[in-house]
């Protein structure tokens, strides 16, 4: 256990007193031989006093480290020298010096001699207590991390001690990097991943990582960040529009996939009439699917949608109906009369009970609707509809469904959000039929909806995404995406969403993450046990805006999930964002670690304070000023907060976003040659002679 007295020997590296205490504040008087610009006293010439240095407050639990975050002079009423008086100069007030230090932890000195820091202080010190200077060995001490397995870069203001960070603690809970553009934050993302993996393979020799890294990359930047680890440790996707291109795959997210919120968000559907037809239409199409008998599922769809209709017009129904509500009556029984020719052809040949009942339900309808039409004069029309005539109609359905033998458990459990296939194109010819047995205007508003669909799903650069040409079950999409066993095919997935169409990226990156979440979940679910996986998002604000609109809304909901629950599961994810303050503040606030490279926006500076675990006001005022590389580490991966130039990163391993080399390029040093035609050719979806003749082979 330490004590006051495993300091003692440090005593006369005393440098003032403590004139007040508060939780977060401590001032100091200096005093007045203290040094005033290098200390020798030391051992070791050190510079102090230095802006974010450290000092040693010691007490009965060992030593309070203390932060310097403010150094000044205040000119004192009376003079240094009091009662004794000097016959040859006059005894004028001395200027007396002062600092502000906040308390970060406690140093405690081990057994062995070393020394440890302790996250926190629980016993403050008293007023006239001393500040001291710490050695080389405390110093080292202090930022030194005992659990760190990771180098990730160097402590400047403490002679360059090591930082290192234990990947449980930065990876474990959510990590948050934050800077502006050109700080080195896309570095120092590429980095911790590299480093991790590196001091990993030092651990475990002849075998794959079992890591999973899944970078969402909507500027392209990482591309070619980790190509020297081959394609066994990074699987690379993008928007394949080059067949000669090599070294990534076609980026897959089959709209099958896809739940019911992402359909939503993608098509903008109405809450009204658009939302429940294209929600019921997924059921349908993937109830079909995975029950093999489309044909018989598509009857029952039918049927059931055809009961619902009337039992909806049958609950508005008074006894007398009127004209409004005669008219719309009859429209619905048309298009079921007409629905049922339509599926007669449909009907299975082995089932005659079944097909039976079918004719006889669609004789009756015909018979019902050909007893209340008349004609006189030239003249057409139907008479009034009685409660007893639509109940014998969907007593009529009731009779056919009860002969179509499906598993009801299998049905109740596939809906919306189940990933079961279905054909796409089978989609919108599907909607709109829904539609059009709902009768009445229905139609012309789906129709807006389905228009917009088909837009969407009509771009070349979409289309290869959400329905691929080569097929890909959920099983192959985890290992492909997330990783198969022990991670034999890589430890990184990369993608590329560069080219994806902006008013659908949202919608790519939202499946993307919740997917993965989703299979995380039920991995622990059946195995009992978390598999660690990171997502790292870059350019977060573009997805979690504070306040979001409709299209980004989808984002914001699946990431915000991760952010609460993902820690449970073994999902931790990594924001990095130049604009803190347009990032959601509930997704941030469940960030445990952060690294803070420059932020000079005062918005992103207030917020950045409010959000870091540590009171650190001195501290993050050099934010603005912080060089590209330097960066304030804090919060838990971490004992206490520290300054950080961070490790070299040899360019053919950093992100594609250094700034561009104007002045090379106007003087000739860098050639830049143009050919716009291949520029708007790529841009308008014109192929060449040789790409069509390449489309054209056979094989």
């Amino acid at each position: 256990m330490s004590n006051f007295y495993d300091f003692d020997e440090i005593r006369n590296l005393t440098i003032g007193t403590i004139e007040s205490v508060s939780p977060i504040e401590i001032k100091v008087l200096l005093e007045v031989d203290a040094p005033q610009n290098v200390a020798i006293n030391t051992g070791v010439p050190t510079h102090f006093p230095k802006i974010n240095g450290y000092v040693l407050i010691p007490n009965e639990t060992g030593a309070i480290v203390g932060v310097i975050n403010w150094i000044g002079v205040q000119h004192s009423n009376y003079p240094v020298r009091k009662g004794f008086k000097d016959f040859d100069l006059i005894d004028l007030p001395f200027p007396l010096r002062k600092m502000l230090i906040t308390p970060l932890g406690v140093l405690k000195k081990k057994k062995n001699g070393n020394y440890e820091i302790e996250r926190g202080v629980y016993n403050y010190p008293s007023v006239g207590d001393n500040v001291i200077l710490p050695t080389d060995k405390q110093l080292s001490a202090i930022v030194e991390n005992p659990e760190g397995k990771v180098e990730i870069g160097k402590a400047p203001i403490a002679s360059n001690s090591p930082i290192k960070v234990n990947p449980d603690k930065l990876f474990g809970r959510h990590l948050a990097i934050l800077g502006n553009t050109g700080s080195g934050k896309s570095c120092s993302v590429a980095g911790l991943i590299r480093w991790s993996l590196t001091e990993a393979e030092k651990v475990k020799t002849n075998t794959q990582l079992n890591s999973r890294f899944i970078i969402l990359d909507p500027n392209g930047e990482y591309f070619d960040a980790f190509n020297d680890l081959g394609s066994k440790k990074v699987r690379k996707f993008t928007i394949k529009l080059d067949e000669d291109e090599t070294g990534f795959e076609q980026l897959k997210i089959p709209a099958w996939m896809w739940n019911s919120q992402e359909w939503i968000s993608f098509s903008q559907a109405a809450p009204g009439a658009q939302r429940p037809l294209l929600l019921q239409s997924l059921v349908d199409l993937k109830r079909g699917r995975q029950l093999g008998n489309s044909n018989i599922i598509r009857i029952h769809s039918f049927l059931n949608s055809s009961k619902n209709s009337l039992q909806i017009f049958l609950s508005n129904l008074p006894t007398t109906a009127t004209f409004a509500q005669f008219m719309g009556m009859i429209g619905i029984l048309q298009n079921i009369s007409s629905d049922l020719d339509f599926h007669l052809s449909l009907i299975p040949t082995d089932n005659q009970p079944f097909s039976n009942a079918y004719n006889q339900l669609n004789t009756d309808f015909k018979q019902r609707i050909a007893n209340r039409e008349w004609s006189s004069n030239g003249r057409s029309g139907f008479n009034s509809f009685s409660h007893q005539d639509i109940t014998s109609m969907i007593t009529g359905i009731d009779t056919v469904l009860s002969h179509i033998q499906l598993n009801e458990t299998e049905i109740s459990q596939i809906n919306p959000d189940t990933p079961i296939k279905f054909q796409l194109n089978d989609l919108i010819p599907y909607l709109e039929q829904l539609a059009e047995n709902q009768g009445g205007n229905i139609l012309q508003f789906v129709q807006m909806l389905s228009l917009r669909m088909r837009f969407l799903f009509s771009d070349e650069r979409l289309n290869g995404v959400v329905q691929p040409k080569e097929d890909i079950t959920l099983v192959d999409w985890l290992n492909k995406y997330i990783g198969s066993n022990e991670a034999e095919n890589g430890q990184i997935t990369l993608i590329d969403l560069s080219l994806i169409p902006s008013d659908i990226i949202h919608v790519v990156v939202a499946v993307l993450s919740r997917l993965t979440f989703e299979a995380i979940q039920r991995y622990r679910k059946i195995y009992k046990q978390e598999l660690p996986t990171t997502i790292v998002l870059e350019e977060a604000h573009t997805f979690l805006r504070e306040f979001s609109n409709n299209t980004n809304n989808i984002c914001l909901e699946t990431f915000g999930r991760i952010a609460r629950e993902g820690r449970k599961f073994g999902l931790s994810m990594v924001l990095s964002s130049q604009r803190p303050s347009e990032l959601s503040q509930t997704v941030l606030s469940q960030c445990n670690t952060f690294l803070l490279h420059r932020i000079v926006n005062d918005r992103d500076q207030d917020l950045v304070k409010k959000l870091v675990p540590d009171s650190l006001s001195g501290l993050l005022k050099e934010l603005p000023i912080l060089p590209s590389r330097k960066a304030i580490l804090v919060g838990w991966a971490f004992p206490i907060p520290v300054l950080v130039e961070m490790r070299f990163l040899d360019k053919e391993h950093r992100p594609q976003s250094n700034d561009p080399n104007f002045w090379d390029i106007w003087t000739g040093k860098e050639k830049r040659e143009i050919d716009w035609t291949k520029v708007v050719n790529d841009w308008q979806g014109i192929k060449t002679t040789e790409e069509k003749e390449d489309e054209d082979l056979p094989f």
